[in-house]
């Protein structure tokens, strides 16, 4: 799984600067810009932010404001404080994610079109839906992971 994700993120990258070197050349160098091009940018962009998202949700390295911590001294102590952040998380996440829901179902039923070239937004749309029930996934994951190691004592 690791490796699908780093070449798909390392895809996705790729894809979008190629996109965005098309669109300085041809629109500021040969003065004709490509006519849909923001349109078919949109899909990999979209996708690469919720993907490096769930990235960093897998890896467990999301930027956190831990000021608690500093207060804490125990390795205990701080187990049982992750375990309080990832269940907020849980929370936050499953209500966001019900949102996600009604927002792909409210997709699927209007199914826009891009304004040019008339792709279906549908397929930008359901990233936010993939990337938060794969977060919510992670999520839980590392929860467990926790509770794991505030019962047997082995840091997390």
């Amino acid at each position: 799984m690791d490796r699908f994700a780093k070449y798909l993120l390392t895809a996705l990258i790729c894809v979008v600067a190629l996109g965005q070197f098309v669109q300085v050349i041809t629109r500021y160098v040969l003065q004709v810009p490509v006519m849909g091009l923001e349109e078919t940018m949109l899909y990999p962009t979209l996708w690469l932010y919720i993907l490096g998202s769930v990235n960093a949700s897998r890896e467990n390295t999301h930027i956190r404001a831990n000021v608690l911590e500093i207060f804490i001294q125990t390795t205990r102590g701080h187990t049982i404080l992750a375990i309080i952040g990832e269940i907020i998380s849980l929370i936050v996440g499953l209500w966001l994610l019900s949102w996600a829901w009604d927002y792909t179902r409210y997709a699927w039923r209007v199914w826009r079109e891009s304004p040019t070239l008339y792709i279906p937004t549908f397929y930008s749309d359901i990233a936010l839906l993939t990337g938060l029930g794969l977060m919510m996934v992670y999520t839980a994951w590392h929860l467990w992971s926790h509770i794991r190691s505030l019962r047997t004592g082995d840091p997390a």
